[in-house]
């Protein structure tokens, strides 16, 4: 004879949906330690470029906060000479500096952040118009098209300096290349680098040769990811060249586009050889771009180096701002379509 042996029934009832009991959540000590256990190679891998990005980039960060809120320089920051140590005494300021840039008592911020504005804005309009052009007439059937492309990315395979000095040779109102020129066609000569207008253009002009070359590429990269199919599909339809161009083209090219125009931006915001190596000190600081006038308070006459230092972290700040301002625009375009 068998017994049947019944199973105790759950008291939480047939209809309960209440989600079994779980323990403590484990903390961010418990988790990293988890993650170091089961991807430790991958951070091994890791390590060298974080240690070589702490030591190149985070301590001379670190390093020029902290003197962005003292009032180093050349007078009272340490330094060694010969056998005999002055140590250093500087003081710390808090917010002074910051607030004599902002505020416009130290009278050479805004000035100068207007122009490094127009010579951003311009430039990258330029690159980006020019570049774009040139893709398109790449992306075509061509005879010679790969020629062209090597002859077309050369400016970008040159090194900056070099470009910089062979160009203010060119320049040179005696002996230049440009004036000989216009002497050919009957023109007067043209004081290329110094006339503080035709400087800025001269500048622009040099930066716009250097940074076509990369628009270029990354452009025609973009439109050869281009499904054919959809230009195709216009054309039956009726599109016109401008049409498809607007409407299949520019969409097509917007993830690239926004990468490289916020690339081209920041490059741009901060191109200190080109000003600094072509004007010199030909040009005063009507000319000076925000890096290059940091660049003169820190290296040049009496050393400012919290001024230069909080120049720095201004021009990161603006860059900053820039870019979560620029993301967001693009996020919420792509929403709202």
């Amino acid at each position: 004879m068998t017994t049947a042996v019944t199973p105790p029934r759950s008291t939480a009832g047939a209809g309960s949906t209440r989600p079994p009991e779980r323990g403590p959540r484990p903390g961010p000590l418990t988790r990293a330690r988890r993650s170091f256990d089961t991807h430790w190679y991958a951070w091994a891998m890791v390590l060298p470029v974080v240690v070589v990005l702490a030591v190149l980039v985070g301590y001379p960060l670190g390093r020029g906060l902290y003197l962005s809120f003292t009032d180093a320089d050349e007078a009272n920051i340490g330094r060694t000479i010969g056998t005999f140590e002055v140590p250093a005494s500087y003081s710390f300021v808090g917010l002074e500096n910051y607030w004599n840039i902002l505020s416009g008592k130290e009278g050479s911020f805004y000035p100068r952040l207007g122009w490094t504005v127009i010579w951003t804005a311009s430039c990258v309009f330029l690159h980006y118009g020019i570049g774009l052009g040139l893709a398109m007439l790449l992306n075509r059937p061509l005879k010679g098209r790969s020629l062209y492309r090597v002859l077309l990315i050369l400016p970008w395979a040159v090194p900056a300096f070099v470009a910089a000095f062979a160009w203010k040779l060119m320049y040179n109102s005696q002996n230049g290349v440009l004036n000989a020129l216009l002497a050919k066609v009957g023109a007067g000569p043209v004081d290329w680098l110094g006339d503080p207008v035709i400087q800025k253009i001269s500048v622009i002009g040099v930066n716009v040769w250097l940074g076509v070359p990369f628009m270029m590429v990354a452009i025609l990269g973009g439109l050869q990811s281009i499904p054919r199919e959809l230009h195709e599909a216009a054309e039956m339809d009726g599109a016109s060249p401008w049409q498809r161009f607007r409407n299949v083209t520019l969409p097509g090219l917007r993830p690239v586009s926004s990468t490289v125009i916020l690339l081209g931006t920041i490059w741009t915001f901060n191109m200190f050889p080109i000003i600094y190596l072509v004007i010199g000190q030909a040009g005063g600081t009507e000319s000076e771009i925000l890096v290059t006038y940091a660049y003169r308070l820190a290296f040049q006459g009496v050393r400012d180096y919290a001024g230069s230092a909080t120049y720095g972290m201004v021009i990161l700040s603006l860059l900053l701002v820039f870019s979560v301002f620029y993301r967001r625009m693009l996020t919420r375009q792509e929403t709202a379509r």
